[in-house]
Parts: C-alpha cells; sequence; structure tokens
C-alpha cells in the first residue's frame, strides 16, 4: 500500500517486481500523462517519442534534456537511484515493458525460469535493443532441445528447432 513512500525511504538501486505491479505503475503514470496540457503535454509526447525510438535504435535509456525536464520526476517516484529493473514470474505486455524503460530511464530485464530449477534460467540483456522476449540461457545453466513427437517439436526442425 505504501511502496512509493517506502521507496522514497530506502532509495532502492535495483527494483524486482512482476508484471501485475508494473502494470499499476504503467496505468497510475499514463494516467498523469493524460491529464497534462498545453507545452507539458507535448514535451512529454516529444520526450516518449524520441526516447522510445532510442531504445528500439540502440538500447539507449536516457536523453539527457528530456531526462531532466520530464523523466526525473518520475525516477523520484522510486527513490531516485533506480539502475536496473527486474520482472518475471509471468510475461509482461511490450508496450509496459518498453514504456517503463523510458520513463524511468533504466532496463528493465525479463527473465524466466523455475522455483523448483534454482530460480532465473535466462534474463534478457540490457544491451539488447529487442524486446519482448527473455533472452539467453544464463552462464550457469544449460539448456537442451528435447524431441516431442507428439506435439510435432522436434530438435531439427528447420528452420527453427
Amino acid at each position: 500500500m505504501k511502496l512509493v513512500e517506502d521507496c522514497g525511504i530506502l532509495k532502492p538501486t535495483v527494483f524486482p517486481s512482476v508484471p501485475r505491479l508494473y502494470n499499476r505503475i504503467y496505468g497510475v503514470i499514463k494516467g498523469k500523462f493524460a491529464a497534462v496540457t498545453g507545452v507539458k503535454a507535448m514535451l512529454i509526447n516529444k520526450g516518449l517519442t524520441s526516447k522510445t525510438a532510442s531504445l528500439k535504435a540502440n538500447a539507449t535509456y536516457t536523453a539527457c534534456c528530456y531526462d531532466k525536464l520530464v523523466f526525473s520526476k518520475l525516477q523520484a517516484l522510486l527513490g531516485g537511484k533506480v539502475s536496473v529493473m527486474v520482472t518475471g514470474s509471468a510475461p509482461i505486455d511490450l508496450d509496459v515493458l518498453q514504456f517503463l524503460k523510458v520513463c524511468f530511464c533504466c532496463p528493465l530485464l525479463e527473465g524466466y525460469g523455475l522455483t523448483e530449477t534454482s530460480g532465473a534460467t535466462s534474463v534478457t540483456d540490457a544491451k539488447d535493443p529487442l524486446a519482448g522476449h527473455v533472452g539467453g540461457p544464463l552462464e550457469i545453466c544449460k539448456f537442451r532441445l528435447r524431441d516431442v513427437p507428439e506435439m510435432n517439436y522436434l530438435a531439427t526442425n528447420k528452420p527453427y528447432p
């Protein structure tokens, strides 16, 4: 209930969470942005457009001017020191993922794993401009493709096993 207040006090540098909470944060921010008019609205829209393009092109999370004028206020919601955000437990919507990366000026890494197999097995790379996947295997894990003939999944399938 007091997550924002707690973050303001604790000033975390890493913010792990689940898609459900990130969706709530996204909704609050979108609502605040929708209520803004005039020059502020224009600045927010240009900042979102510019930073989203940079994010998609080369995984750039910052833009000095926009960050100081618009996005620093959002960073302050989580204490102002978050350098990486992490999500797992369920898929996160691509629009939410990219929007939060832009707003909080840091990578939001998506991971996959199972509690019963020692947690995370794959996590996205912060330098990867392509979003919407869980990345490759971590160095401590081995992945092996296994045939499931009854579902027509074969390790020999072309072009993608």
